[in-house]
């Protein structure tokens, strides 16, 4: 056999390539010539070019890398080969330290904003808008309009004392409050929306319409409040009262007129009419308690239209009869009307003392028909009708009926005298009084009598 067939049969064993190693391109070489054996002579070695020796880079040296699937040792592989990358284990340990990072200083931060956030919290606001006042007519623009001429009164009666309210008549000091306000007075206090308070003396005072005037002495700046006129004031019209309930002072509320010409009575023991006052009074809704005697209700102008003076308090448990009054508002007030609390001032600072209108009769108190009937006697074995009284030149008669003043109907005494003192003394009047059974009307003239 020939050495080319030994070479074909028995070909050198090739070592077998690994699975990570590069795959290596065989070389295209040249067809070797054959010695005198018979075999092929080596090819010289090409001489050596600079350029390329220059171009191609050197060696790499070799890097132990271990494989997974091997139980060998470890082996240096592939050492002129370039690494791809990292493994699938470095990967995931690579990430899952990026995750613990990231959420590490995620929360931080997230620590931080809350800090930062709950140190600097702040709501949102309106900003402050310059003070341009309120309109005229509001019950802001009445209240700041009527405020600086309003006064609480502290009045100390030796052993028991009270607080009620009044406001500013003139410059010299007047003031206008209620009668019950300062009826056992022995040191009178008043202060004003500014919170000076200087003492006051008792001017005068009249227990049939519930006023008193009261004067204060040096002091400068004084705002009287402008008198309005009650005849104007129409039921819906709104109104603002100021006061001083429980003693809070420069109190405002508001309502509307509920009623005009309300008949009430206060105070006094009605068996023998000492002290009671008979008030044709404007009736409201804005809340009025107890310290609210004596101030001012005003109209959408600012101006005075009555002289707050009673409430109606509910009853206790809901009876009506002779239980005790629960004090508070529950919507009905009662102020005197500003023209009769004006002619009752301007006496009561003249004089000391205010005049009532009359007609000259003693009225049945008692009586429980409809209308006010005149006594069949007056007191102490008197006539019932004064002679050459009012009543009497009008021609009135003991037993006689009034039914109306006015063509107004009339219920009993204590209205009659109410819808009289409405009035002005001399002014005229015409009544309709039933008599045997028919209806007759009469004229007359009011007379004066001096109050207590």
């Amino acid at each position: 056999m020939s050495d080319s067939q030994q070479q074909q049969t028995d070909p050198a064993p090739a070592a077998s390539p690994r699975w990570w190693s590069r795959p290596e391109t065989p070389a295209q070489e040249a067809p070797a010539e054959l010695r005198a054996d018979g075999h092929p002579q080596a090819s010289p070695a090409p001489a050596p070019d600079p350029a390329a020796e220059a171009a191609v880079p050197a060696p790499r040296a070799a890097v132990p890398r271990y494989d997974p699937w091997s139980t060998g040792p470890l082996q240096v592989v592939d050492s002129g080969a370039p690494r791809r990358g990292f493994r699938l284990w470095q990967v995931v340990a690579l990430a899952l330290g990026a995750a613990l990072l990231a959420g590490g200083v995620g929360g931080y931060a997230g620590v931080l904003a809350e800090r930062q956030a709950n140190t600097r919290l702040e709501l949102p606001q309106a900003a402050v808008a310059p003070d341009k006042g309120r309109a005229p007519g509001s019950v802001a623009g009445i209240a700041a309009t009527a405020l600086p001429g309003v006064v609480t009164l502290h009045v100390n009666g030796g052993e028991s004392s009270g607080t009620g309210t009044g406001f500013v008549l003139d410059p010299q000091g007047h003031i206008l409050t209620n009668n019950h306000v300062v009826a056992d007075a022995r040191q009178i206090t008043v202060t004003f929306s500014t919170g000076d308070s200087v003492p006051a003396e008792l001017v005068g005072r009249d227990t049939g319409y519930d006023l008193a005037v009261v004067k204060v002495s040096g002091v400068r700046g004084l705002q009287p409040l402008t008198l309005g006129n009650s005849e104007n004031v129409k039921v819906g019209d709104p109104v603002v009262a100021i006061g001083a309930p429980f003693d809070l002072s420069n109190t405002v509320t508001a309502g509307i007129i509920s009623a005009t010409g309300r008949p009430i009575t206060a105070g006094g023991d009605k068996g023998d009419g000492s002290d009671i006052s008979y008030v044709d009074a404007l009736q409201t809704d804005a809340p009025i308690n107890p310290g609210n005697s004596g101030g001012p209700l005003l109209d959408s102008s600012a101006h005075v239209i009555g002289i707050n003076s009673a409430i109606r308090g509910a009853d206790k448990d809901g009876d009506s009869g002779d239980a005790t009054r629960q004090g508070g508002s529950i919507g009905l007030g009662f102020a005197i009307p500003v023209n009769q609390g004006k002619r009752v001032a301007e006496e009561l600072i003249r004089t000391g003392r205010a005049t009532h209108p009359v007609i000259g009769v003693t009225l049945d108190m008692r009586y429980e028909g409809d209308g006010a009937r005149v006594e069949d006697e007056g007191e102490g074995g008197k006539p019932a009708v004064t002679p050459d009284g009012p009543g009497a030149a009008a021609g009135i008669k003991a037993g006689d009926v009034i039914t109306k003043v006015d063509g107004q109907r009339v219920h009993g005494g204590d209205e009659l005298i109410i819808k009289i003192r409405a009035h002005r003394p001399g002014d005229p009047l015409r009544l309709t009084v039933l008599r045997d059974g028919r209806e007759r009307t009469l004229e007359l003239v009011l007379g004066s009598a001096n109050g207590s």
